[in-house]
Protein backbone atom coordinates (compact mmCIF):
# COMPACT_ATOMS: atom_id res chain seq x y z
CA UNK A 1 0.00 0.00 0.00
CA UNK A 2 1.21 3.60 -1.29
CA UNK A 3 0.27 4.67 2.48
CA UNK A 4 -0.21 2.64 5.89
CA UNK A 5 -4.04 1.79 6.57
CA UNK A 6 -4.95 0.58 10.38
CA UNK A 7 -7.55 -1.61 10.76
CA UNK A 8 -9.08 -4.03 13.54
CA UNK A 9 -10.52 -1.31 15.54
CA UNK A 10 -13.54 -1.53 17.37
CA UNK A 11 -16.00 -1.18 20.00
CA UNK A 12 -15.05 -2.84 23.38
CA UNK A 13 -15.74 -2.43 27.23
CA UNK A 14 -13.40 -1.08 29.95
CA UNK A 15 -10.69 -3.84 31.00
CA UNK A 16 -11.24 -5.48 27.17
CA UNK A 17 -8.36 -5.81 24.47
CA UNK A 18 -8.26 -5.45 20.74
CA UNK A 19 -5.26 -6.15 18.60
CA UNK A 20 -4.67 -3.68 15.45
CA UNK A 21 -2.76 -4.29 12.75
CA UNK A 22 -1.38 -2.32 9.96
CA UNK A 23 -0.13 -3.22 6.49
CA UNK A 24 2.11 -1.44 4.09
CA UNK A 25 4.98 -1.84 1.67
CA UNK A 26 7.66 -0.94 3.33
CA UNK A 27 7.65 -1.79 6.85
CA UNK A 28 11.08 -3.31 6.77
CA UNK A 29 13.01 -0.60 5.08
CA UNK A 30 11.15 2.36 7.41
CA UNK A 31 13.87 3.97 9.39
CA UNK A 32 10.74 4.06 12.67
CA UNK A 33 7.27 2.19 12.55
CA UNK A 34 5.05 2.98 14.77
CA UNK A 35 1.67 4.11 16.26
CA UNK A 36 0.08 7.08 17.56
CA UNK A 37 -3.99 8.61 18.26
CA UNK A 38 -5.87 11.64 17.99
CA UNK A 39 -9.00 11.84 20.48
CA UNK A 40 -11.86 14.33 19.92
CA UNK A 41 -10.66 17.59 20.81
CA UNK A 42 -7.27 16.23 21.47
CA UNK A 43 -3.56 16.53 20.12
CA UNK A 44 -1.81 13.59 18.14
CA UNK A 45 -0.47 11.58 20.52
CA UNK A 46 2.27 9.00 19.64
CA UNK A 47 1.65 5.42 21.68
CA UNK A 48 4.38 3.15 21.03
CA UNK A 49 7.40 3.05 18.00
CA UNK A 50 10.20 1.06 17.32
CA UNK A 51 12.92 0.31 14.48
CA UNK A 52 12.34 -1.56 12.24
CA UNK A 53 15.25 -4.05 13.89
CA UNK A 54 15.55 -2.09 16.94
CA UNK A 55 14.01 -1.51 20.23
CA UNK A 56 10.20 -0.66 21.16
CA UNK A 57 9.29 2.32 22.92
CA UNK A 58 5.97 3.29 24.71
CA UNK A 59 4.14 6.68 25.82
CA UNK A 60 3.72 6.36 29.96
CA UNK A 61 -0.05 6.01 29.27
CA UNK A 62 -0.18 2.36 27.39
CA UNK A 63 3.51 1.46 28.94
CA UNK A 64 2.56 -1.99 30.52
CA UNK A 65 -0.65 -2.22 28.56
CA UNK A 66 0.50 -2.08 25.12
CA UNK A 67 2.67 -4.05 22.55
CA UNK A 68 4.01 -3.27 19.16
CA UNK A 69 4.99 -5.72 17.12
CA UNK A 70 6.01 -6.91 13.32
CA UNK A 71 5.90 -9.12 11.05
CA UNK A 72 8.79 -8.40 8.72
CA UNK A 73 8.11 -10.78 5.87
CA UNK A 74 4.28 -9.57 5.57
CA UNK A 75 5.25 -6.04 6.07
CA UNK A 76 2.14 -6.34 8.60
CA UNK A 77 2.81 -3.35 12.18
CA UNK A 78 0.82 -4.82 15.08
CA UNK A 79 -0.79 -3.05 18.33
CA UNK A 80 -1.98 -5.23 21.09
CA UNK A 81 -4.22 -3.14 23.07
CA UNK A 82 -4.82 -5.24 27.19
CA UNK A 83 -6.76 -3.60 29.66
CA UNK A 84 -8.39 -1.12 28.26
CA UNK A 85 -9.34 1.95 29.55
CA UNK A 86 -12.25 4.91 28.11
CA UNK A 87 -9.06 7.38 28.11
CA UNK A 88 -7.71 4.76 25.14
CA UNK A 89 -10.86 5.86 23.25
CA UNK A 90 -9.25 7.41 19.78
CA UNK A 91 -8.79 6.92 16.22
CA UNK A 92 -5.39 4.91 15.74
CA UNK A 93 -2.93 5.57 13.22
CA UNK A 94 0.16 4.08 11.74
CA UNK A 95 2.84 5.54 10.48
CA UNK A 96 6.16 5.57 9.06
CA UNK A 97 9.06 8.19 10.19
CA UNK A 98 12.37 9.16 10.24
CA UNK A 99 14.20 8.43 12.98
CA UNK A 100 15.96 10.96 15.87
CA UNK A 101 19.32 11.71 16.86
CA UNK A 102 20.26 10.96 20.65
CA UNK A 103 23.46 12.08 22.63
CA UNK A 104 23.52 10.13 25.35
CA UNK A 105 26.85 10.79 26.07
CA UNK A 106 29.43 13.51 24.86
CA UNK A 107 31.02 12.12 21.62
CA UNK A 108 28.38 9.73 20.98
CA UNK A 109 25.40 10.00 18.82
CA UNK A 110 22.99 7.01 17.76
CA UNK A 111 19.38 7.35 16.28
CA UNK A 112 16.26 6.04 17.72
CA UNK A 113 12.38 5.97 17.49
CA UNK A 114 10.52 8.10 20.33
CA UNK A 115 7.06 7.51 20.36
CA UNK A 116 7.10 11.21 19.57
CA UNK A 117 9.01 10.13 16.06
CA UNK A 118 8.02 12.81 13.30
CA UNK A 119 5.65 10.19 11.29
CA UNK A 120 6.37 10.77 7.74
CA UNK A 121 3.59 8.30 5.89
CA UNK A 122 0.63 7.54 7.33
CA UNK A 123 -2.92 6.88 6.16
CA UNK A 124 -6.57 5.82 7.08
CA UNK A 125 -7.41 4.87 10.91
CA UNK A 126 -9.12 2.94 12.92
CA UNK A 127 -11.85 3.73 15.32
CA UNK A 128 -11.36 2.08 19.49
CA UNK A 129 -13.93 2.93 21.29
CA UNK A 130 -13.58 1.89 25.03
CA UNK A 131 -16.89 2.19 27.30
CA UNK A 132 -17.42 2.05 31.18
Amino acid sequence: QVQPVASGGGSVQAGGSLRLSCAASAFSAAACIGWYRQAPGKEREGVAALDSDGPTNYADSVKGRFTISKDDAKNILYLQMNTLEPEDTAVYYCATGRSVESHPVEGITIRVCPTSFEPTHWGQGTQVTVSS
